[in-house]
């Protein structure tokens, strides 16, 4: 009797055993998805957020103001999934965060992304003149550059990834810039944790051009704390030092010896505040850095970064020619973030690839005019694993 007994309880706590490694077991992967829905309006225009998973635990939901970037969640080494960038619960948050203190979180940046000394150049003999929107000068396309535009959505799905294609036609003149542009943004998530960036452009007349994307990174998780834990690696041996406001000098300098090398992983915060007259002037990390690229055109890893705690890693690839390495340096506790916490100093990080800052007032940069007949290319990946 006794042992009829135990074999009983025996075979119920195998039976439950087998039910709790059951419910323990990887779920299977689902196919890739794209759906999308309301999210207010500009106006008369409404806003749309489409949401792309992947089926391995990633997602992330685009707005069709600014092509922003709201969320990105990707799972830790323990399987916890987090949304991973910095962001705004709703389309007010959006629309309020101007001025100064603007932060262009997630946003598609153009046409010129990051700074153009004094809202000025000269292109075929003609000057031109930008907003000034930054310290005397103008920061990515002015005062309403193309992260405050309603783009135009076309999603596509795959059996491996899903996309979504934005498109906005910028008219002649637009923040001074010459040249009706047009622009596409593509964001393709595929099943190995990538997101896609390609971008794609085309002009009638003679301009500049300097596309991006501002996401801002914390591989900790939004909004949990700062980011100076978090080791970094910049494939480059060389950055552009700049003057009092930010603007390039036109020295391409050696990272070697300086608090820039970080071309062995260190710490964001290692060397952020040592007496340098550079990190003094921004506050910390606020520069570009020049890739290290050789002969190759295509995609190189520009950078990576990893989270010690949480085992995420973000490793990311680019065509561009450099990098912006920005440690979220002005932000001041007074942003609410998708997950209601708020914002301080060090919330994340940007790696904003890029052609170089003032390219079309430094002969010696990587030009950025396009010309009728070209077409702009470039792409940019980002992407995500956990050890």
């Amino acid at each position: 009797m006794r042992n009829a007994l135990l074999r009983q309880l025996f075979a119920i706590a195998g039976a439950v055993g087998l039910a709790a490694c059951s419910n323990m077991a990887p779920k299977p992967a689902g196919p890739p998805s794209i759906t999308s829905e309301p999210f207010g309006h500009i106006g008369d225009t409404p806003v749309e957020r489409y949401t792309l998973t992947n089926g391995h635990d990633m997602r992330v939901r685009i707005l069709t103001y600014g092509g922003i970037i709201q969320s990105l969640e990707v799972p830790d080494r323990a399987g916890h999934v987090d949304n991973v960038v910095l962001g705004f619960p709703d389309l007010a948050g959006y629309l309020d965060n101007t001025g100064s203190a603007k932060t262009y979180f997630g946003a598609i940046i153009g046409r010129y992304g990051n700074r153009i000394a004094k809202g000025a150049f000269t292109l075929n003999g003609s000057e031109y003149h930008l907003p000034i929107n930054n310290n005397g000068n103008s920061l990515h396309g002015g005062t309403a550059g193309f992260d405050t535009k309603v783009w135009r959505a076309r999603p596509q799905s795959g059996k491996d990834a899903v996309s979504l294609e934005l498109q906005y036609v910028s008219p002649a003149g637009e923040m001074g810039y010459p040249g009706t542009l047009t622009t596409t943004v593509a964001y393709t998530l595929d099943q190995q944790n990538e997101l896609r960036i390609d971008y794609h452009a085309t002009t009638d007349a003679p301009t500049v051009i300097n596309l991006t994307n501002h996401s801002y990174f914390n591989l900790a998780g939004e909004g949990t704390r700062d980011v100076y834990a978090q080791q970094v690696t910049i494939n480059a041996d060389k950055y552009l030092p700049t003057d009092t406001t930010q603007i390039p000098t036109g020295e391409i300098a050696q990272v070697k010896g300086t608090p820039f090398d970080f071309t062995s992983p260190a710490a964001i915060g290692a060397r952020i505040t040592v007496d340098d007259p550079q990190l003094m002037l921004a506050r910390g990390y606020d520069h570009n850095w020049v890739v290290n690229r050789g002969n190759n055109s295509g995609l190189v890893e520009a950078a990576r970064a990893e989270d010690p705690q949480t085992g995420r890693t973000l490793i990311v690839s680019t065509t561009e020619p450099g990098v912006q390495f920005y440690t979220s340096n002005f932000i001041d506790g007074t942003l609410t973030g998708t997950s209601g916490r708020t914002y301080q100093r060090g919330a994340g990080f940007t790696m904003e690839t890029q052609h170089y800052p003032d390219s079309p007032n430094h002969p010696n940069f990587p030009t950025t005019v396009l010309n009728p007949g070209e077409t702009y290319r470039s792409t940019t990946v980002f992407a995500f694993n956990a050890k």
